[in-house]
């Protein structure tokens, strides 16, 4: 059940300050690092590339320029709009599936990507440059999702049970065959590993290009399908009889969450816990109303790893691999939450 209504927060204010919040993270994560950039330089720089503001550069030293706009900005871009995404879908999915643990990965998707890239890895794979690894884990996810769906039809309805079960079959597979692949990876076996654990080192702006475009269609998408999503959270019964077309919005909208989890994970590997957490932590804030939850899920989700990310980049004396840092954050809030929960459902 939802929390109290007298704990949630008026949206109207909520989003402008959450997307002021991450305005102000970008700029201030643009200048952290070994190269201290101040926030008005960061602003000089950004500002620069607009047409008829060249001259804004002049006076900066000209390494800055370089270093924000080609190095570090592209990384943290591509970090916000990767927890965008992850968190939209896993509200999707917590909304089609009515299960409240629910993520972008219970379909096997970041499985079947994990496979895509651990097989290109060792197989040398270069017939796309340095994105070969991406198009092959993007390939894997979108296979998976197909077998899954495949797998979990009958009658030609797609049941959410059967979908859950069966993505654990396939990730189950799956797992074993990336098992056997980093036994057999001899030397590649620490580029899988690293892989495996999520990272943001060295994106660019084409990654940046792809995730912003995967993330735009499917908010357009999801606040198209919210109403329907109100009343799948219903029950399927209850949708259809308030003309809800059940079968379709639900296979679109598992199609679109997992296409654009999967390009996430194509780009950035395997981070957890970001779609299965925000979620939670939204729905409490501003309550269950999809309208309102997929934005402010998506603002959420990028403050996460995008703060994520600045903590293991600039912070930290060493680099930890994203994907383990957002598990050791997010796996003992996720047990709070989920504790305090089933301490509410015993006292009411």
């Amino acid at each position: 059940m939802p929390p109290a209504a007298t704990h949630r927060l008026n949206p109207r204010w909520l989003l402008p300050v959450m997307l002021f919040m991450l305005l102000a993270l970008v700029v201030l994560a643009s200048g952290l690092g070994f190269i201290a950039v101040s926030p008005g330089q960061v602003l000089r720089v950004v500002a620069a590339r607009l047409p008829g503001l060249g001259s804004l550069a002049q006076g900066l030293d000209q390494l800055l320029p370089h270093v924000v706009w080609e190095v570090r900005l592209p990384r943290i871009l591509t970090a916000a709009v990767v927890g965008s995404g992850l968190a939209m879908s896993g509200v999707v999915f917590q909304g089609i599936l009515l299960n409240p643990l629910a993520d972008p990965y219970t379909l096997g998707v970041s499985s079947g990507a994990a496979f895509g890239a651990s097989l290109c890895l060792i197989l040398g794979l270069d017939f796309w440059g340095a994105y070969s690894v991406c198009l092959m884990a993007f390939l894997g996810a979108v296979l998976t999702l197909l077998a899954v769906i495949w797998l979990a039809s009958q009658d030609g309805q797609v049941a959410p049970g059967n979908l859950i079960l069966s993505g654990v079959i396939v990730a189950a597979i799956l797992s074993a065959g990336i098992g056997l692949i980093k036994y057999l990876a001899d030397e590649q076996v620490a580029v899988i590993i690293f892989w495996l654990m999520g990272s943001l080192v060295s994106k660019g702006w084409l990654d940046f290009a792809l995730t912003l475009g995967a993330g735009l269609l499917g908010l357009l998408v999801f606040l198209y399908h919210a109403r329907d999503l109100n009343l799948l959270c219903l029950g399927s019964r209850a949708a259809a009889s308030l003309g809800v077309q059940t079968k379709r919005v639900r296979l679109t909208l598992l199609i679109t969450a997992s296409l654009v989890s999967a390009v996430c994970v194509a780009v950035s590997g395997i981070i957890g816990f970001v779609g299965l957490l925000i979620p939670h932590v939204m729905r409490s804030l501003v309550g269950p109303d999809h309208r309102v939850l997929l934005p402010a899920s998506a603002l959420a989700g990028a403050l996460l790893l995008l703060g994520a990310d600045t903590l293991t980049r600039a912070v930290l004396p060493h680099e930890v691999p994203i994907g383990v840092l957002t598990a050791i954050i997010g796996g003992p809030f996720f047990c709070y939450v989920f504790r305090r929960r089933q301490m509410g459902r015993g006292h009411a």
